[in-house]
């Protein structure tokens, strides 16, 4: 059994931005030269998370949408009043999301559906420079 710790380093527009990390992660599987395991794709930082989903253009709508329906933007948070940045909620919808998600793989390959990519959805108020932490277990 191995561990392999890789870094990626993305650039976001924050306000609910997803972006693909697929062809990141499956880049960090194959550098590790490992063939079956699990992989963990965390994200560091407090108003971003990591889910899997279709990325397509519908959803890259729907799911902003969706999270303003569930925390929106506008209500008032007692972070904001604690540390006047404008961004409560971004740390809501990034706690309900996640920072992390495992994957398993096989033969060298993440075992994603057909339609299933990882997905960073970055929740702050301004663009952000993330670094993504993917650390394969694994032989």
């Amino acid at each position: 059994m191995q561990v392999v710790t890789k870094k990626v380093e993305v650039n976001t527009k924050g306000s609910s931005h997803v972006l693909d990390l697929s062809d990141k992660v499956s880049e960090c599987l194959h550098s590790s030269k490992l063939r079956n395991g699990n992989l963990t794709v965390f994200v560091s930082g407090s108003t971003a998370g990591v889910t899997t989903t279709e990325f397509e253009p519908g959803l890259l709508k729907d799911l902003p949408e969706t999270f303003e329906q569930i925390a929106p933007s506008e209500r008032r948070y007692h972070h904001n009043d604690t540390w006047h940045d404008g961004n409560g909620h971004a740390h809501v919808r990034a706690s309900l999301l996640g920072p992390s998600l495992t994957v398993p793989f096989a033969d060298g390959r993440l075992l994603l559906g057909t339609w299933q990519q990882v997905v960073l959805i970055d929740f702050d108020t301004r663009p952000r420079r993330r670094e993504i932490v993917v650390q394969l277990i694994g032989e």
